[in-house]
């Protein structure tokens, strides 16, 4: 089960519910692999409207390796997430939310 107050979100893959955490490691290597300067320009690029899938999916990549999960950005292109385009997009949204809220609100 996900905590949201570790900064926790739960997404199902292939049928299996796994847990997605944005650690320092996990949002060092998506700032690198968006080429963002800084942590503010990596969240400003998601506050904004100029985000791409591409970004959503390195998002989700970043946070299911900080969950612990070993697979790659071409495992998660041929994974079937459970909800589709939306719930990618939700829990993407709310790694975000969880990673830089306080108590994970």
């Amino acid at each position: 089960m996900a905590n949201p107050f570790a900064g926790e979100v739960a997404v199902t893959l292939d049928g299996e519910r796994r847990v997605c955490k944005l650690t320092l490691g996990a949002l060092a290597e998506l700032e690198s692999d968006l080429g963002e300067e800084s942590l503010v320009a990596l969240i400003e690029r998601f506050e904004g409207t100029n985000y791409k899938a591409s970004d959503v999916l390195a998002l989700l990549v970043a946070g299911l390796r900080g969950g612990g999960w070993t697979g790659t950005r071409q495992d998660l292109l041929t994974a079937e997430i459970e909800g589709g385009l939306e719930e990618a997009a939700r829990v993407a949204a709310k790694l975000l939310v969880v990673a830089f809220a306080p108590f994970g609100s």
